[in-house]
């Protein structure tokens, strides 16, 4: 089984406004504990054992409060992103840690139930596992297309409302083979001007690669601006 995940927590999350001049927004918290704790003792609890936290805004706040991992039970490491390029460089700084072996891929502002990580930990014969949530509206983020069997055919970032002919949304946490990184490595810019992560999964699909969706049938929240964050906070 798994055994290490990658979690980026590199951004500032400028939609959270004024909650994030003096925190990354992994550090915000919700219940009383920050975004990121939430995550990593989800982890242990899955059986994980090691983590590399990819750290870039106000880095030091979450090194100084983590350390190395011990309070909640991993051992952690850190890389920083010192060029905010995009989400495919990010998982390029990663290959060094995951040492040509499987890993998870994590937002650091994405909190789910703690059973998908355990899931996510099960790749069986595919070489990517994507966890995906059933929406009626898509378009905020990546449209995930899927066949019959569940596998990834295609995925489209933000794709207009109207014209998105799936209801599978992408859920930001991944598991990969080692088989990402030349996929990783040949990724371009895109429109945006950036690397995306995204790009270098729908190339591998696109080369018949098999990438299983993983449905996430409970609690999923991409912690994503303020309004969120107080719904989360009202719940008891």
């Amino acid at each position: 089984m798994i055994s290490k995940a990658v979690i980026l927590a590199a951004g500032r999350g400028t939609r959270m406004r004024e909650l994030t001049n003096e925190l990354p927004k992994p550090m915000v918290e919700v219940q009383g504990k920050p975004i990121l704790q939430h995550i990593l003792e989800g982890l242990v609890s899955a059986g994980i054992e090691q983590a590399l936290i990819v750290v870039g805004y106000r880095k030091e706040a979450i090194q100084d409060y983590f350390g190395d991992g011990r309070k909640v039970g991993l051992q952690v490491e850190y890389v920083e992103q010192v060029t905010q390029d995009g989400t495919g460089r990010v998982v390029a700084l990663a290959k060094p840690y995951t040492e040509d072996h499987p890993f998870l891929l994590l937002y650091g502002d994405i909190l789910v139930d703690p059973i998908v990580y355990q899931k996510l930990r099960d790749l069986g014969d595919a070489e990517i596992l994507i966890a995906v949530k059933y929406l009626q509206d898509v378009s905020k983020g990546g449209a995930v297309y899927l066949d019959e069997n569940f596998l990834v055919t295609d995925l489209r970032e933000k794709q207009d409302a109207a014209g998105a002919e799936t209801h599978w949304y992408n859920a930001g946490l991944y598991t990969f083979r080692p088989s990402i990184f030349p996929f990783i490595d040949k990724l371009e810019k895109s429109a945006r001007g950036e690397y995306e992560l995204t790009d270098a999964i729908r190339a591998m699909a696109k080369a018949g690669c098999k990438i299983k969706a993983v449905e996430i049938k409970g609690s999923w929240a991409d912690v994503r601006d303020p309004e969120i964050l107080q719904a989360l906070n009202q719940r008891s």
